[in-house]
């Protein structure tokens, strides 16, 4: 495949060794650091756009998120298949336009969701699926990391749409994925000395409840990830900081329980394994794991979250589920 790669940030340190692993063509072009990416990586430079547009099958963006929608429009009007670094646009009324145009087109346009392609939160969704602890109940998500401060526009909410939906929309759309639809969300927020915290409540269709939380802290914050599901019949939980693998707690084999711990030797990168299903969908492969309207709905969560935190009222949102 030929890959024109938009954007030389940090995030195409991880997608340009992921399309060479696949065998991939790729060509960057960026306003800044197109060059030393393809130094780096031995790969081509575009001159400009409209180069890169004529030069690949498949456009991957990975730019800052207030560029997302101009470029995925102009790439699906100039006949490409497009992935997108998320969130795939601002709000949601921007979002159906690009899914309206990829449909008229007849291209595909895959959000770059990688979340659901770590192993852990993988491996709950499909033990939730399957019954493992019953119907979900409680599900708490936490998301730390130190704020984003190498680039100025993190910190301008009308470009990054803040904490929650830069960094929170990926816990939101595990929520959702693991507990289904969303009609209520309620979220407050509090901001000192450059950092910035955030608590999501969203209350699933089904009756389950789940807690998201996020932190943009300080310099030299330690990245790190946890959720605990807890359903009718067990508990799952993960924590980044203590071990890379799942635990279940399902109750003494007495009960009809047991338990278990996955191997935590996860394999291949989640970037790798997310490309890998676009590519394969972009020729005519299986549909990936996460879609345009998974990507809209987070926005949509996260755009309700930020409105709850504005009003200091819990904001309604209505149900997107698709019947069977």
């Amino acid at each position: 495949m030929n890959i024109g790669l938009i954007g030389a940030g940090g995030i195409t340190h991880v997608h340009i060794p992921a399309w060479l692993a696949l065998g991939a063509n790729v060509t960057v072009f960026s306003l800044e650091g197109a060059a030393e990416s393809a130094a780096q990586y031995g790969i081509a430079v575009a001159d400009s756009l409209d180069d890169l547009l004529g030069a690949c099958d498949v456009v991957d963006i990975c730019t800052p998120t207030p560029t997302h929608y101009r470029l995925v429009e102009r790439a699906l009007r100039a006949g490409k298949h497009v992935i997108c670094e998320k969130p795939i646009t601002l709000n949601t009324t921007d979002a159906d336009a690009l899914a309206e145009l990829a449909a008229f087109v007849g291209k595909q346009l895959h959000p770059a969701h990688v979340v659901r392609y770590f192993a852990e939160y993988s491996l709950a969704q499909s033990a939730v699926a399957a019954g493992q602890i019953g119907e979900p109940a409680i599900l708490r998500f936490s998301r730390i990391g130190e704020f984003p401060s190498w680039a100025g526009w993190f910190a301008d909410e009308a470009q990054s749409g803040g904490i929650v939906l830069d960094q929170m929309i990926h816990d939101l759309d595990i929520a959702r994925w693991i507990a289904g639809e969303v009609t209520e969300v309620y979220a407050v927020k509090n901001s000192a000395d450059g950092c910035e915290t955030a608590q999501v409540v969203l209350t699933h269709e089904r009756g389950a409840l789940s807690y998201v939380t996020g932190v943009w802290g300080a310099p030299g914050t330690t990245f790190a990830t946890s959720f605990s599901i807890a359903g009718s019949s067990g508990v799952l939980k993960h924590d980044s900081r203590t071990d890379a693998s799942l635990r279940f707690d399902l109750g003494s084999p007495a009960s009809g329980g047991h338990s278990m711990r996955p191997d935590t030797s996860f394999g291949e990168s989640p970037y790798l394994t997310e490309l890998r299903e676009f590519a394969a969908a972009t020729l005519g492969g299986a549909a990936p794991r996460v879609n345009l309207d998974d990507a809209t709905r987070a926005v949509e969560l996260a755009a309700a979250a930020n409105e709850s935190i504005a009003s200091g009222r819990s904001v309604r949102v209505a149900s997107q589920a698709v019947p069977a």
